[in-house]
């Protein structure tokens, strides 16, 4: 048994369309998450198990089978650099000649250097101004790993998108703004932001909260000036 057989997987989505820009994908849930952001969508797969609830060889099996129907594989979470399997995982997918994308919450820059040369395209999250992380994460000095990660990325040649959910009781629209500037100073030139959107989120407080011009139509067009490429989704 090779490490990454150990990759610990929560889930699958054997199909999209929307997690890869450009590609038809798989997407590979890694359980283990050390953040509790309160917006979070897959609050399940926060605990990270002793034993993963699939077995990799079998989601191996079924990329196997689908060569030539999808063009790329996503590690998505939970945190996926969380696990030391991921490499090697990593590995296997792209000798079946998939793409392979990641999508990071920005916890570890060790591990995601680790990967970043493997990487087809990475999909960053930046939660809030740094100074503001942990009101987002739930924890202390979060922020220092966020902006080491985002410099990384950007600074590797990876293709990417940074992307940024808010919500009115998370962050005031000034500090959206703020964050904004501060990721385009960094170099980011490819942004996302994510309105809330109440669906897989336990948050009941959170959830009852109208997100309706939010951010206003001024704010969202400075916004859109900073990069060279922007998109706004507002979901249901």
């Amino acid at each position: 048994m090779t490490t990454a057989r150990l990759l610990k997987v929560g889930g699958v989505t054997p199909f999209t369309a929307t997690d890869y820009p450009g590609c038809l994908a798989a997407v590979i849930f890694v359980q283990g998450c050390p953040w509790r952001c309160g917006y979070c969508h897959n609050p399940h797969l926060q605990t990270r198990p002793a034993v993963g609830a699939l077995h990799w060889p079998d989601i191996v099996a079924k990329l196997r089978s689908r060569v030539g129907l999808i063009d790329g594989v996503v590690f998505s979470g939970g945190e996926p650099t969380m696990d030391p399997a991921l490499p090697e995982a990593i590995a296997e997918v792209k000798a079946l000649g998939f793409k392979v994308g990641l999508h990071t919450a920005c916890i570890y820059p060790k591990q995601l250097a680790a990967v970043l040369p493997l990487l087809d395209w990475v999909g960053f999250d930046i939660k809030a101004p740094f100074a503001n992380y942990a009101r987002i994460t739930g924890v202390a000095d979060s922020d220092p790993q966020a902006r080491a990660c985002a410099e990384a990325i950007i600074a590797s040649g990876v293709a990417y998108e940074c992307r940024t959910t808010i919500h009115p009781t998370l962050l005031r629209e000034a500090e959206v703004l703020e964050l904004a500037a501060t990721l385009a100073a960094l170099g980011v030139d490819n942004y996302a932001l994510q309105i809330f959107r109440a669906q897989g989120c336990s948050d009941g407080a959170l959830n009852a909260i109208a997100t309706a011009g939010y951010p206003s139509a001024a704010a969202l067009a400075s916004i859109e000036a900073m990069f060279e490429r922007f998109t706004l989704r507002r979901e249901g």
